[in-house]
């Protein structure tokens, strides 16, 4: 389950992203206010922590978004 949840984020980082994807031409400076994207964030905490937690972390920082 990680592997595919790990997939999907490659493809929305690689085609939907406003800040590293094809999307990137509609914001030039980049629209996430957090670094690593949260995208990222939640990548790297399903890397480390596992499917659940990571999805978690993720989740809560997706969250308190703008």
């Amino acid at each position: 389950m990680s592997k595919l949840f790990i997939n999907l984020i490659n493809f929305y980082q690689i085609f939907l992203s406003f800040d590293k994807g094809i999307l990137a031409i509609l914001a030039p400076g980049g629209a996430c206010k957090y670094s690593p994207s949260c995208s990222e964030y939640t990548k790297q905490a399903i890397i480390k922590y596992g499917f659940i937690k990571g999805l978690s972390l993720g989740g809560k920082r997706i969250l308190t978004c703008r």
